[in-house]
């Protein structure tokens, strides 16, 4: 079958499977991936500039960054927010009311990217506790901390000018500063007066920071927000792409679509790689080769060629094939929500949001005006899309 991937990266190779290059470990193979991934307390978060941030001047180390046992009993605490049944039972109603909310304003021509960010950013916020502002200009300041200039993990200083640090400061830093006093603030106080069920609450009783509480929600509100918009715009763009899978789509009962969107991320994973630096000796297989990994060295986990893996996801690694046979214990997105200890528990709320969402859409029978720009965030070491302009037939 062809490859139905729309997201390939000039210049990113899909082999050799595992390769050393320096201190650096590309690993392609989702076998050696895994044994990486799992290697619990082994390794440490390199990816998202983890390892430039400053440490000591907060009381509690994010979420996103920390590792060990701080960071498993931070994940213990927060599971209720993501489990299964309480994302279906807590937020569905609210996710159908926006999704038809924004589907009835937006009119009849509009981009999805926006409408999407609006849709995402709005769930998102609900769960975090951030509704205290409005969406769209909670949104747009979001989106602002994004505006960052390149850079490269695996290079020393990122890769990074003297100038583009500061470049980096003041794009960054504004934007965190806005959000702070005009979403993040007047959520806390809500908050402290009157408890809800809630991220922020949960935060605000565990003794955090305002500080604390601020970068948790950049956190989450970024990969919350950004993460499930690319998604749901590339999921459109594959289902208008495809008369056979929308029809299928279009009358499949939940679980059913839920294994479609699954498929499509593992295809189109938004976050293409995974770095993390090895703290202890890890000893990692890849069928009948064996490789050793020392403390200090840098391991990128490709998610793309991992989740195309031929010896983990079968024949035909780059076609859309829904209910294909995965190996035990990986789902169906493949490593597109990581895995092991740093495992994103977001993924239940990201499929739920993003099928509400486009099952409105597509009953609307939606046709391409513009076909969406693909462009690429390093901060995410994935995709964008821009400009996806739709009509609506209905």
């Amino acid at each position: 079958m062809a490859n139905q991937r729309r997201a390939v990266r000039d210049g990113e190779r899909d082999t050799p499977r595992v390769e050393k290059s320096g201190q650096l470990w590309r690993i392609r193979s989702l076998e050696a991936a895994r044994q990486v991934l799992r290697a619990r307390h082994a390794t440490t978060q390199a990816g998202f500039t983890a390892e430039a941030i400053p440490k000591g001047y907060l009381k509690h180390h994010p979420i996103l960054m920390s590792d060990g046992p701080l960071h498993d009993e931070q994940r213990k605490k927060v599971a209720r927010f993501f489990a299964p049944a309480v994302v279906a039972r807590k937020y569905t109603h609210n996710m159908e009311a926006c999704a038809d909310r924004l589907l009835r304003e937006a009119g009849d021509t509009f981009d999805l990217d926006e409408l999407a960010l609006h849709y995402t950013v709005e769930v998102t916020a609900e769960v975090v506790g951030l509704t205290n502002s409005p969406v769209e200009r909670m949104s747009r300041r979001l989106v602002s901390f994004f505006n960052q200039p390149p850079f490269d993990i695996t290079k020393p200083g990122l890769g990074r000018t003297n100038r583009q640090w500061m470049q980096a400061a003041f794009n960054g830093l504004a934007p965190i500063l806005k959000f702070h006093l005009r979403d993040v603030r007047p959520a806390i106080r809500a908050r402290r007066k009157e408890p809800q069920d809630d991220i922020i609450s949960h935060l605000i009783a565990e003794d955090y920071t305002d500080v604390d509480i601020l970068v948790e929600c950049v956190t989450y509100g970024t990969a919350g927000m950004v993460t499930t918009r690319e998604f749901i715009c590339m999921a459109a763009r594959h289902l208008l792409d495809d008369d056979v899978l929308r029809a299928r789509y279009l009358v499949a009962g939940q679980p059913e679509r839920h294994a479609i969107l699954e498929e499509i991320m593992r295809l189109e994973p938004v976050v293409g790689h995974i770095y993390r630096r090895v703290q202890e000796s890890i000893d990692v297989t890849d069928g009948d080769d064996a490789y050793t990994l020392h403390p200090g060295e840098l391991v990128d986990v490709h998610i793309r060629q991992t989740n195309a893996d031929p010896d983990a996801v079968g024949a035909d690694p780059l076609a859309l094939c829904p209910g294909r046979e995965l190996p035990r214990g990986v789902d169906g997105t493949g490593l597109s929500f990581g895995d092991g200890a740093h495992k994103c528990p977001g993924h239940p709320l990201a499929i739920l949001e993003s099928d509400i969402l486009l099952t409105r859409l597509l009953a609307r029978e939606p046709e391409i005006i513009a076909e969406p720009q693909l462009g690429w965030d390093d901060l995410i070491a994935g995709y964008w899309l821009r400009g996806f302009t739709l009509r609506l037939g209905r």
